[in-house]
C-alpha cells in the first residue's frame, strides 16, 4: 500500500473547514485595516491631540540621556522609549477587535442562535423518545427485582 505523499497532505489540509475559515478572517481583516486606520486617524488622534499631540509617534521618554534625535527620526544618543508608537498599535488593535465583534461577531451569534432556537421548536414538535436497549432490560431488571421482593419473605 503506497503512503499518501505530500501533495495530498496539502490538499487535505486545503480542504480542511478552518483553513477556509482562517483564509475569510484574514481577507476581511485586511478590508478592515482602512475602517479601522480612518477611525484612528480621524477620530483618535484628535482626541488624543485636544490633550496632547494628534501624533502619538511623538510621545517617547528618554530611558538613558541625553537622548538626541538624529535629523531622520532615528535616536542618535541615548535610549529612548517610543511608547506613544506601542500606545496607537494598541488602540488600532481595541478599535480592530471591537469593530469585528459589535459588527460580525455579536450579529452572527445571535443569528445562529435564532436559528437554533426555531431548530428546537420544530424538533421539540416531533419529538420521540428512543429508548436504548440497555435501558429496557434495565426496567425489566428492576421491575423482577421488585416483583421478587414482594411476594417472597426472607428466611
Amino acid at each position: 500500500m503506497k503512503e499518501p505523499g505530500v501533495w495530498d497532505g496539502f490538499k487535505a489540509f486545503l480542504m480542511r473547514g478552518n483553513v477556509v475559515d482562517l483564509a475569510v478572517a484574514v481577507v476581511i481583516g485586511a478590508a478592515f485595516t482602512n475602517i479601522v486606520n480612518s477611525v484612528v486617524k480621524g477620530v483618535i488622534n484628535p482626541l488624543v491631540g485636544a490633550i496632547g499631540t494628534q501624533n502619538l509617534d511623538s510621545y517617547s521618554s528618554c530611558l538613558k540621556g541625553p537622548c538626541t534625535l538624529a535629523a531622520d527620526g532615528s535616536v542618535s544618543r541615548g535610549v529612548m522609549i517610543l511608547w506613544g508608537s506601542v500606545l496607537g498599535a494598541a488602540l488600532s488593535f481595541v478599535i480592530t477587535a471591537a469593530v469585528v465583534y459589535f459588527l460580525m461577531v455579536l450579529p452572527m451569534a445571535k443569528y445562529l442562535a435564532r436559528v437554533e432556537a426555531r431548530r428546537k421548536a420544530r424538533e421539540g414538535t416531533h419529538e420521540v423518545i428512543e429508548v436504548t436497549e440497555l435501558e429496557v432490560l434495565k426496567e425489566i431488571r428492576d421491575s423482577l427485582v421488585a416483583q421478587r421482593g414482594s411476594g417472597h419473605t426472607e428466611h
